[in-house]
């Protein structure tokens, strides 16, 4: 009688452990949009905080204070441990399955990104230059022929609006593929623009991230004085 009832022990426990680990998926309840004092508020409640390693940590727990939901605080805070310290919130969300997009602010350096996520890995930072497939844009004859003009152009991250929102198309096999576009700049994130380069983000049909591929690029605008079509 003991040996049965161990076993159904070891079963039941085992059950109750998957149930704990259970992940649910990141969605719109996640999305929060912070007033326009919350970064004022979070300095003056953080800036003296010790160790100075704190802070972010410290700025986390001002957006329950200011009403962000439990979900949008966690959400900031898984952000936070997968990106080693960065402070981000969920500005706004696009269901697409498997793979979801998530637009989000980093307030405390004054920017905006897209992320990927629900797949595989459950957050993937499109903004990863080092996940592009910049060694097939740099062999194609589009990326050389821009070289003689702009001799130092590279791939920079988006600065997204929010507004804009990454095409989604079918891949193979059932999968997902998202096309994002990334500015080209001659040297440095404020020098002559040269116009976006298009990658695809792959994605099996598990949502499983399978890499980028390079598609082609947009032309350079006519004129330097300001950007030229909005970033996707």
């Amino acid at each position: 009688m003991c040996k049965p009832l161990a076993i159904l022990a070891v079963i039941v426990l085992a059950t109750f452990a998957i149930g704990q680990t259970t992940v649910s998926p990141i969605g719109a309840s996640a999305v929060w949009q912070p007033g326009g004092d919350f970064l004022t508020t979070a300095h003056a409640a953080c800036d003296k905080v010790t160790p100075t390693g704190k802070f972010s940590d410290c700025v986390i727990n001002q957006m329950s204070k200011a009403g962000a939901s439990a979900d949008a605080v966690n959400f900031t805070r898984e952000l936070y441990k997968q990106t080693g310290g960065e402070v981000g919130i969920m500005g706004s969300f696009q269901k697409v399955g498997p793979v979801d997009i998530a637009w989000v602010q980093y307030p405390l350096r004054s920017t905006n990104g897209l992320l990927l996520v629900n797949g595989k890995p459950r957050i993937i930072n499109a903004e990863d230059l080092k996940l592009l497939d910049e060694k097939d844009m740099q062999q194609s004859f589009q990326y050389q022929d821009l070289q003689s003009q702009f001799p130092k152009v590279g791939v920079w991250p988006g600065d997204r609006d929010g507004k804009t929102w990454p095409n989604s198309q079918a891949g193979n096999s059932g999968g997902v593929q998202f096309v994002i576009g990334y500015p080209l700049r001659n040297g440095c994130a404020t020098c002559a623009h040269a116009g976006f380069a298009l990658f695809t983000w792959n994605f099996n049909s598990g949502g499983k991230f399978t890499g980028t591929t390079f598609m082609g690029m947009t032309p350079a605008p006519i004129s330097q004085s300001g950007q030229s079509t909005p970033q996707q």
